[in-house]
């Protein structure tokens, strides 16, 4: 058989065994970054949780009924005065458990069952595989088959509560218009928590079973024009899903630690009026 064109059989490398896959990658691109990055970023996230949540103060701004993500809805009664918008459902339960592990749980799990975070951490933490064309250091593959990984199934029910969470993040916002002479009033926490509840909103609504629930099950879109006009909405977003992701997950962050600087006194939140 002739050599190709330009190529010099003599320096071709040798072709591996059938079977065998080459250990080694032929990219030379810096496809470690992307990994890199994520793992920066959701374990920073991480940390910050940790540490906001058993910090379990700092949380609720009386003045302008600014109330953090972290703790909100407050259902316990170690709750601060003003911050239980809902009741007090859950009696006090120590400091090894504060009033965010009562919601928090199923809002990470709503995050990471999401078909996006999936990605994101197998491919950084578990490295399975870290990047296209990049092996793998795990010898066998079970899929999503086993336990914990199965549960990854229950991602349609963590969204539900994902849902009303985000309910009730909007009544947060909606009442953190709250002027310091009790009448109507917008500061730049108030703003803030605009920002966040739309992200969070449209992470949640571009999620892949949300768009199922719209548009699955139907044979013909043209029977149902209502349920196909909001299938093509929510396909778009679902395009961007990886970016609203992101975006939702710094905006909860930030407001968060928004709510703290001010709740603590590091500095006045900026009033546009009162």
């Amino acid at each position: 058989m002739s050599a190709l064109p330009g190529i010099d059989p003599s320096n071709a490398e040798p072709a591996h065994p059938p079977g065998r896959a080459d250990p080694r990658t032929r990219r030379t691109d810096r496809w470690w970054l992307g990994p890199l990055v994520t793992v920066v970023g959701l374990g920073l996230f991480l940390i910050y949780g940790l540490i906001r949540t058993f910090m379990n103060s700092y949380y609720w701004v009386p003045e302008y009924h600014y109330l953090a993500p972290f703790f909100s809805p407050c259902l316990s009664e170690a709750c601060v005065p003003g911050a239980s918008h809902w009741g007090q459902w859950l009696p006090a339960m120590g400091p090894f458990l504060p009033p965010p592990v009562i919601v928090l749980p199923f809002v990470f799990g709503f995050r990471l069952t999401c078909y996006y975070y999936r990605k994101a951490y197998y491919r950084s933490f578990w490295a399975a595989p870290p990047a296209c064309a990049v092996a793998e250091p795990h010898r066998g593959y079970t899929g999503e088959t086993r336990f914990p990984l199965v549960m990854q199934n229950l991602h349609r029910y963590f969204f539900y509560v994902a849902l009303l969470v985000a309910a009730v993040l909007t009544y947060d916002t909606v009442i953190a218009f709250h002027g310091a002479d009790g009448g109507f009033g917008v500061g730049i926490g108030s703003l803030l928590m605009v920002v966040n509840v739309v992200l969070l909103w449209m992470y949640t609504a571009s999620c892949h079973s949300c768009r199922h629930l719209i548009g699955g099950r139907i044979n013909h879109f043209s029977k149902h024009p209502v349920r196909y006009w909001l299938w093509t909405k929510i396909s778009a977003l679902n395009a961007r899903h990886m970016q609203l992701a992101w975006a939702s997950l710094l905006s909860v962050a930030l407001v968060d630690l928004y709510v703290l600087l001010i709740a603590a006194g590091a500095f006045p939140d900026p009033r546009l009026f009162n």
